[in-house]
């Protein structure tokens, strides 16, 4: 079994690309929720979203969130009479964004919902949230906090940020289920997902960080040189005070790290460091890349 941790769009395209390798029932995906929020009586969870639809072959792979020919008729229509979302949700995907705020209002827990919604979803792979407490993560701007979700599609990324902060009410700790699935895998994957709110989030969930130390762990790089392979990195790396380049997120990671990634056309270079053709343009990249990564596992472990 091979574990995944998971956020945004890099991780799930590779995890395309296993899918080819080995069967979904033999993947588990530990999922960053710290995107997660509430609108319009639904709860939206993107990152545990794109994985369900992924596993459910339902996924729209032209952008890699939401549902393929998903229609938008109740968002057009909350924007007609003067009540735009924050969001735009697709029909499909919104009806799944409402069961499961229902559940979490019933007092199931988010572990819960989300092995309710993948079973009927058809998905074999197990799909779990890094944790049942609610994170947020919020960015700064000149003076002004807001979610994270405004950030990246209210304002497209379009302002400065000065500092990536994550809310809490308790200290976020991950399930049991999240532990051992980590424990007990053949290999940890993290994939080149968003180190600052893709990954760092389920890092900082109580107990990960020891369990990975006892793991066989494998990093794809997100950067090719100072340039992100896609989304806002670069900007939230240097929010944090950190370059965003290759570097800075072995260093992050480097206390469980037993392989790092790098692509072949990364200029920064890492010692010990694979290099891969990471930049999964297309499924025959994408699957090169599973393949060998695949080997790594075979050979090492």
């Amino acid at each position: 079994m091979i574990t995944f941790l998971s956020g945004g769009t890099g991780t799930p395209k590779l995890m395309q690309g296993f899918r080819t390798l080995i069967g979904d029932h033999d993947m588990t995906v530990v999922v960053n929720t710290a995107e997660d929020m509430w609108f319009s009586g639904s709860h939206l969870s993107p990152d545990l979203d794109t994985v369900m639809y992924l596993f459910a072959n339902l996924l729209d792979t032209n952008r890699w969130w939401g549902i393929e020919d998903d229609t938008t008729v109740t968002s057009d229509f909350l924007e007609k009479i003067g009540y735009p979302e924050p969001v735009t949700l697709g029909d499909k995907d919104r009806a799944v964004n409402i069961a499961r705020a229902e559940m979490l209002r019933a007092g199931i827990s988010l572990t819960e919902a989300t092995r309710h919604l993948s079973s009927h979803l058809q998905c074999d792979a197990t799909i779990l949230p890094m944790c049942d407490t609610e994170v947020t993560t919020c960015i700064q701007s000149d003076g002004t906090e807001m979610h994270f979700q405004e950030y990246w599609v209210g304002q497209k990324g379009g302002i400065p940020v000065d500092a990536v902060i994550r809310r809490c009410s308790e200290i976020p700790k991950a399930t049991e289920q999240v532990l051992k699935a980590i424990r007990d895998a053949d290999a940890v994957i993290i994939g080149p997902s968003n180190p600052v709110t893709s990954i760092s989030p389920i890092l900082e969930c109580d107990g990960v960080k020891d369990a990975l130390k006892e793991q066989f762990v494998i990093v794809i790089s997100p950067f090719i040189g100072d340039a992100p392979v896609s989304g806002p990195a670069a900007e939230l790396m240097m929010a944090w005070g950190m370059a965003p380049n290759g570097q800075a997120t072995f260093d992050l990671y480097r206390e469980f790290t037993n392989i790092f990634v790098q692509d072949i056309r990364d200029p920064v270079a890492i010692e010990g460091a694979v290099r891969l053709d990471t930049l999964m343009t297309d499924k025959e990249v994408t699957l090169a890349l599973a393949e060998s990564i695949q080997q790594i596992i075979d050979t090492e472990r």
